[in-house]
């Protein structure tokens, strides 16, 4: 889609969709809370360098969380200005060093080492900018219960749309940052823009994650720094290799009563 046929932006992650709801055998007429998919394409240096679809709240944090994810940049400092067309679209970035090399390595498949382990990553920015992870604080099982909930009792969107991921940090305080979007990588992106923008670092917070415990969730908690990852889902098995690598904690299958610490449980007081 050209930049003068780009379809208007959003007005916010949910709209409103007349519906005919069928049920028990009849037909009512209603209206439906969908969420929002908004194309945000990023120009960098004046070229495109990618697009992502997305939930349209909380941008800022997405650009530059994705930005630090694939390795183009590590800290605010290597943004010179950044501006937000969001009625249209686009995102312009100016790096204070251009780089030659970020487009050629976005997304280009690898197979590569993890620690010197196993045979991992599938993107060279992944081994670029995913860290080992050696410290973090042990916590007692109760919390992950009690943080998990945390994080369903302030999923909104989900509750309105079912359509959305929800991602949190939360400190030893209990102190709590939300992120939600239609793509599971970009919450945690938001997460890790929202960091670096404030100057927080992740090495003494929790991750709680809505989704599976995907490897691409794993190297994104890795990439943000946070050595404890929850999940009310299921993990796959590349991911925890990944998280046996990289010093991750991950802890899956989070009810009620019950949950499965998969990888590095001494960070899991039982």
């Amino acid at each position: 889609m050209t930049e003068e046929t780009r379809m208007p932006g959003p007005a916010g992650p949910t709209v409103a969709w007349r519906t005919i709801k069928l049920s028990g055998g009849m037909a009512d007429e209603t209206e439906d809370t969908v969420a929002t998919e908004f194309p945000l394409t990023i120009r960098l240096d004046g070229e495109e360098f990618a697009t992502l679809v997305c939930s349209p709240d909380d941008l800022d944090d997405l650009i530059v969380g994705f930005l630090a994810s694939e390795g183009v940049v590590r800290t605010m400092a290597d943004i010179r200005s950044w501006s937000l067309d969001e009625e249209r679209g686009f995102a312009y970035v100016e790096l204070t060093r251009p780089q030659s090399t970020a487009k050629e390595l976005h997304s280009k498949r690898i197979i590569g080492s993890c620690c010197g382990k196993s045979r991992q990553f599938y993107f060279q920015n992944d081994a670029r900018t995913a860290r080992t992870i050696s410290g973090g604080a042990a916590i007692p099982s109760e919390r992950c219960f009690e943080l998990m909930s945390r994080l369903q009792s302030n999923s909104d969107s989900f509750r309105l749309t079912g359509g959305v991921h929800n991602a949190a940090l939360f400190d030893g305080a209990g102190s709590m940052i939300v992120r939600a979007d239609i793509g599971r990588h970009n919450a945690l992106d938001k997460l890790f823009g929202h960091c670096l923008r404030n100057r927080l670092t992740a090495h003494d917070r929790v991750l709680a994650f809505s989704g599976r415990l995907s490897s691409e969730v794993v190297l994104k908690a890795a990439k943000i720094g946070c050595p404890i990852v929850l999940s009310k889902s299921a993990p796959t098995d590349l991911a925890l290799r990944l998280a046996e690598d990289l010093g991750l904690t991950c802890v899956g299958f989070i009810r009620s009563d019950s949950m499965n610490v998969y990888t590095h449980a001494r960070r899991i007081q039982y």
